[in-house]
């Protein structure tokens, strides 16, 4: 079956590289497991809210590498539990967050199901640097070169050496 794209069209010309990012964004959501909320808490901080219900502390981690946010979650099955039904299944899961580059995890806390993620984003320090101009002269006993032009004789066009 050909996928039909809302970028086909002839007046959309060039934004093809638009449509393999948006592509490639829906592929990456997977199933969509576990749903979020980003919130802006204040002026400069940010907060993740995962819903991770029935996960604890130990089957939950969080790491920054490389200006990702990786957030993982891995529930392991209770191998002497003897089952009646089953409806709820063991899951895992890995949801990463693109981080601009002067956003830092300031924290992270499992509250009533709810994993909270917080960041801040540091203002920039506005610093003004004065830059000493020197001056720079010839020391005492060297001379400055300057370049000479070769002079010529007069009337034969020769240059003298």
């Amino acid at each position: 079956m050909t996928r039909l794209s809302p970028f086909n069209s002839p007046l959309l010309l060039g934004f093809d590289h638009l449509e393999q990012i948006l592509e490639r964004v829906s592929k990456s959501s997977g199933d969509g497991y576990p749903p979020y909320n980003v919130l802006q808490t204040d002026g400069d901080r940010l907060r993740i809210s995962l819903a991770v219900a029935g996960f604890t502390e130990e089957e939950l981690s969080v790491t920054v590498e490389q200006n990702q946010l990786h957030i993982q979650g891995r529930q392991q099955d209770d191998p002497d539990a003897v089952y009646l039904h089953r409806g709820i299944a063991a899951r895992r899961f890995h949801r990463t967050f693109l981080l601009a580059e002067s956003i830092e995890v300031d924290g992270a806390t499992l509250d009533n199901g709810l994993l909270n993620i917080d960041l801040v984003r540091p203002e920039p320090a506005q610093s003004v640097r004065t830059v000493e101009i020197q001056r720079r002269t010839a020391k005492s006993g060297e001379k400055r070169q300057l370049y000479e032009a070769p002079q010529t004789q007069r009337g034969s066009g020769r240059r003298s050496v």
